[in-house]
């Protein structure tokens, strides 16, 4: 009986020993990161709720100093009900051109699609006061003109990502396929002429759609066209045919004044009713030449 019992005890170690030894052996669950990656696919999401994001290059010397202190805020952030993440600005560009991210790192608080710019100590602590304490009302957001939903952060970001695939696609010619740096300018800038060019074309035919010229939108352009022409040419004969009438009338008129002085032997008008024809104004001038003849012999 005794024996039994030992044997008993024995068997029951072994089992306790074996289930230590899986427990110990067997894998521990991490705790999930609580540390959130926003990128160009998802960023829609920290327009809703609270969030606090920093962004950040893995280059940066000071985006590095940072990194503990942020780690440690996030493993706060489930408790407080904020979501804390980041941004590589060197992987998501697009996100950069729509906060214009100027320096590093740079840490933007969100609340509900409203977003200001932290300012504030760069510590565990002060994360945590800024936002249990809500000092981030004290805050100035960002104009809607400048947030990240906007029409302008939207082209901002496109233009973002557009550099940033000229940009591989220089580091692919220069490194992978050996073109000279001064051979893929030129690439560019050829591309850059040819794409202005269909560019100011597209824009021509959008105009001529848009707004039509009036000799293809109307059928009636050349008649009316031509009737106006004619009108024309009519209103510049009668202006030709009623100055022409002026001269002739401007002639007549100083004929008469010349005809009239010559009717008196002084050379004063003629006294109204009298007229004399030629012959008579000569035979006249003649006896007076002769009067004064006589008298001065």
């Amino acid at each position: 009986m005794f024996s039994l019992i030992l044997q008993t005890k024995h068997k029951s170690w072994i089992y306790l020993s074996l289930l230590g030894i899986c427990f110990i052996s067997s894998p521990v669950l991490a705790k999930p990161d609580s540390l959130k990656e926003v990128t160009d696919a998802n960023w829609e999401e920290i327009l809703t709720g609270e969030w606090m994001i920093e962004f950040y290059a893995p280059w940066c010397p000071a985006c590095q100093q940072l990194q503990p202190a942020w780690k440690e805020f996030a493993d706060w952030g489930e408790d407080m009900g904020v979501n804390i993440a980041k941004v590589d600005v060197t992987e998501q560009p697009g996100l950069s051109g729509r906060f214009i991210i100027t320096s590093l790192p740079t840490i933007y608080h969100s609340k509900d699609g409203v977003f200001r710019k932290y300012q504030g100590a760069r510590t565990k602590d002060d994360f945590l006061s800024f936002v249990h304490d809500q000092k981030w009302k004290a805050v100035e957001p960002v104009s809607s003109w400048f947030g990240p939903s906007s029409f302008l952060m939207n082209s901002m970001s496109a233009l973002f990502k557009l550099s940033m695939f000229i940009r591989r696609c220089h580091n692919y010619m220069t490194e992978k396929l050996g073109i000279p740096v001064w051979g893929s300018y030129v690439i560019f800038g050829l591309a850059t002429l040819f794409s202005g060019l269909a560019l100011g074309l597209l824009l021509v035919f959008i105009a001529d759609f848009v707004f039509p010229s009036r000799r293809f939108s109307s059928p009636d352009y050349y008649p009316k066209k031509q009737t106006m022409d004619q009108a024309r040419l009519i209103r510049e004969q009668e202006d030709a045919t009623e100055a022409d009438g002026e001269e002739d009338d401007e002639e007549e008129d100083h004929d008469e004044v010349w005809r009239k002085r010559r009717g008196s032997p002084e050379g004063r008008p003629e006294p109204r009713g009298q007229a004399f024809p030629d012959d008579a104004l000569r035979k006249r001038v003649v006896g007076n030449r002769g009067e004064e003849e006589e008298e001065d012999t």
